[in-house]
């Protein structure tokens, strides 16, 4: 009898480890051991499309909102046939922004979060083949301040490990202008002295970095957003537009800021975003076919 214990106790460990999401960073990002990660969310195998998402949540570089803007966004896709990819990056944390404490030279801030998304990449095109996924269909998906991350993996990104396409939900664009910067986010990806730095802020200002070789982008926000100027949106829509870029832009007058993929928070308007955006990216991955 304590034989058969011992193996039903084995067998339940063994499922349990099985159950838990790929903690695929933890040990290999950049300086980072163990602060950063991605859990991988794969597809069913029925509906499985061969598309890959790395999802980065909001947080103003300083948290992550890994609920509304995380899992329940992974969730989403993964029940789309969509194999989604939870990056938790580095951020400054909040005990930092609110204490200042990088006045020390202390804490995290760019380009360690683009090192994260950019390793992240690497990661999933070594693996999608394994995990059912396309090397043509893997892209990135953020939130706010995930959303000018998103963007940033194309962007500013030094490796070999692209985008194929990038969407960006409410996001963070302009560091430099006046009335419309989301002060806490530059300060979260600045540091206490970089976010005073023009040439800093310029350089992370991602309307004046835009390039015809970007990969399409699907981009929305709410003309009632109360976080961040919908306005930041215009910038990134009118750069696209200006370098030709394929993209699809919808502002909606309703639904405000850091709904995610919930279907409780926002407004009814602004909850048709995700159906967009299937139609969206299943056409253009039969474009891809």
């Amino acid at each position: 009898m304590k034989k058969i214990y011992v193996i039903l106790f084995f067998l339940l460990c063994a499922g349990m480890l099985a159950a838990k999401p790929k903690n695929a960073l933890r040990d290999n990002a950049r300086g980072a051991k163990g602060r950063v990660t991605i859990d991988y969310f794969a597809a069913d195998s029925v509906k499985n499309t061969g598309i890959a998402v790395i999802v980065c949540p909001g947080g103003s570089y300083s948290w992550h909102d890994m609920k509304t803007e995380g899992t329940g966004v992974c969730q989403w896709l993964q029940s789309e046939g969509i194999n989604a990819y939870l990056l938790k990056y580095r951020v400054a944390t909040v005990a930092a922004y609110i204490t200042g404490f990088r006045v020390l030279g202390v804490g995290n801030k760019y380009p360690d979060m683009l090192e994260d998304v950019e390793d992240a990449l690497a990661y999933v095109y070594s693996h999608a083949a394994e995990e059912g996924g396309d090397n043509d269909m893997i892209g990135v998906m953020g939130f706010s301040a995930g959303g000018h991350l998103a963007m940033s993996s194309y962007v500013y990104n030094r490796t070999v490990y692209k985008p194929a396409f990038i969407c960006s939900v409410y996001p963070v664009v302009t560091m430099s202008d006046k009335q419309l910067t989301h002060r806490r986010s530059r300060r979260g990806a600045l540091g206490v002295w970089g976010q005073w730095n023009d040439m800093m802020r310029d350089s992370l200002s991602l309307e004046k970095h835009i390039t015809s070789d970007c990969p399409p982008v699907f981009l929305v926000n709410c003309q009632d957003d109360p976080i961040v100027k919908y306005e930041n949106s215009e910038l990134l829509d009118s750069a696209l537009t200006a370098m030709a870029v394929e993209h699809k832009y919808i502002q909606y007058k309703t639904g405000g800021h850091g709904f995610g993929a919930s279907e409780v928070k926002g407004t009814n308007e602004c909850r048709q975003w995700k159906t967009e955006f299937m139609k969206w990216i299943l056409n253009l991955r039969q474009q891809k076919k």
